[in-house]
């Protein structure tokens, strides 16, 4: 049965009424047709196709090695799942850094090519002319501060950010920047769950938080990571909701248990 088409659909704006309203956000990653259709058609409000495919769904160490033809590749693939969700795609690594001409061509190529409806950055001051040069181009921007994971090689560290207060008042300012530019919300990952809620307390504009406390605006996991379809990666903000690991591992070994014993196919499972 096909989803209702009247369906009414998150946008940017539906955003910004459910922080006014008081009401959380809800966030999710996603990569894949299927369960970009597992989650949307399960009222996620919205679905962040991230950079982390490079880790969840390519193997790679870090966010750092997926390209802008991957991104949009995975993207395309969500937003066929999607009747009702906002979806965000992240801009990989080395796509929008250099300089705000390479930033806007990269993030018209997600949305024309993808159907997406939004992007999302990593970093304040210092990707500021990239934002606004987007922003001013009618494409909404999702900021992202804290840990931000393309700059791991720079931190040297996945630990908590902000912790001193000298990068606590950058992230505050910074914060403050993103949404004077024109950002439509703000990721903050991994710091002090206090500061996320001074930050989001500053802020008209919905904070969607990962490791950064129950005072941001929203929440956001990676779905490997929430459905136990990884089993290695464990931080404290994580609550794994399934294990998938451990179902899909019997299921496997049933399979070849009936398979190596003849039970499957049975009569009923020919022609």
């Amino acid at each position: 049965m096909s989803v209702n088409k009247e369906v009414k659909r998150v946008t940017t704006n539906t955003l910004l009424k459910m922080k006014a309203a008081g009401e959380k956000i809800s966030m999710l990653t996603a990569y894949d047709f299927s369960f970009a259709k597992i989650i949307d058609g399960a009222g996620i409000d919205v679905i962040l196709v991230g950079d982390s495919a490079s880790n969840v769904m390519a193997g790679h160490e870090t966010t750092l090695p997926i390209t802008l033809d991957q991104m949009i590749y995975h993207a395309q693939s969500v937003i066929r799942g999607v009747d009702r969700c906002l979806v965000v795609v992240d801009l990989p690594f080395g796509s929008y850094q250099s300089n705000s001409d390479i930033a806007l061509a990269s993030a018209i190529r997600i949305m024309k090519e993808t159907g997406a409806h939004s992007v999302k950055m990593e970093g304040g001051q210092e990707v500021i002319d990239s934002i606004k040069k987007i922003v001013s181009a009618g494409i909404p921007v999702m900021g992202h501060l804290g840990l931000i994971p393309q700059s791991i090689y720079k931190f040297g560290t996945y630990a908590v950010r902000a912790k001193e207060e000298v990068e606590a008042e950058k992230l505050r300012k910074d914060a403050s920047l993103l949404q004077e530019v024109g950002c439509f919300a703000i990721v903050l990952e991994k710091i002090p769950a206090d500061l996320a809620k001074e930050v989001s307390a500053s802020l008209m504009i919905p904070t969607i938080g990962i490791g950064a406390g129950g005072d941001c605006d929203g929440q956001v996991l990676v779905m490997h990571d929430m459905l136990g379809i990884n089993t290695e990666f464990k931080p404290r903000f994580l609550r794994q909701y399934l294990n998938i690991h451990e179902q899909a591992t019997k299921a496997v070994q049933h399979y070849i248990s009936d398979v190596k014993s003849g039970d499957f196919p049975n009569d009923n499972e020919q022609y």
